[in-house]
């Protein structure tokens, strides 16, 4: 699985071939075929394996955090290590997505794999408002989909211009929409436009 994690980040899935893989990984074939129907399963085995590998990297950083600020620190030290390797992570995950999208077949595994994420990011999120005593103006599960698709995009804008982000990007406007939300919840009537009479 990692052999073939790399080729596909390198030269995508449909350019990766089982051959390449067992050679990559130093097996045969045969252990290949012992292990995996096809290159498909493989892909399937790979998303489950990143999945459950990033929500561990989310739950430890919410176990035994005293306040939320330490899940926040903790969740900016984890984003300045995944830096490190920002370009081959995204290249896999990208390839991994695009994978599923053309299969609809695939598509509800990639579902879930997001819904999972983005239930531990509400989790996250819920433990800092419920510590800050906010009542969010919207389900925390809504907050946790911008969130979440927040740090797709800032993690394709990072790749794509390094110099104009840095590695705590992400971590900065999750502190910044956190307190706008803190500042909404605070709100005790919202104004509205309606119709002039």
């Amino acid at each position: 699985m990692r052999a073939a994690a790399g080729l596909f980040a390198g030269q995508g899935v449909s350019g990766t071939s089982v051959e390449q893989i067992v050679e990559a990984a130093g097996y045969t074939r045969g252990a290949f075929y012992g292990n995996f129907d096809g290159k498909h399963e493989l892909v399937l085995a790979l998303l489950e394996e990143r999945t459950r590998h990033e929500l561990a990297e989310i739950l430890a950083m919410n176990a035994g955090a005293g306040t939320f600020d330490e899940v926040l620190g903790r969740l900016r030290a984890w984003h300045r290590r995944r830096d490190e390797n920002l370009v081959g992570w995204l290249a896999l995950r990208t390839e991994l997505w695009l994978y599923a999208l053309r299969d609809p077949q695939l598509l509800p595994v990639l579902a879930e794999r997001e819904r999972r994420s983005r239930e531990a990011i509400a989790r996250s999120l819920e433990q800092g408002f419920t510590e800050r005593g906010i009542t969010v103006p919207v389900p925390v599960e809504q907050l946790a989909l911008i969130v979440h698709a927040l740090d797709d995009g800032l993690s394709i804008q990072r790749v794509l211009a390094p110099t104009d982000s840095g590695p705590d990007s992400v971590v900065d406007a999750v502190e910044l929409l956190l307190a706008s939300w803190a500042a909404l919840a605070r709100t005790t009537e919202i104004p509205r436009e309606g119709p002039s009479s």
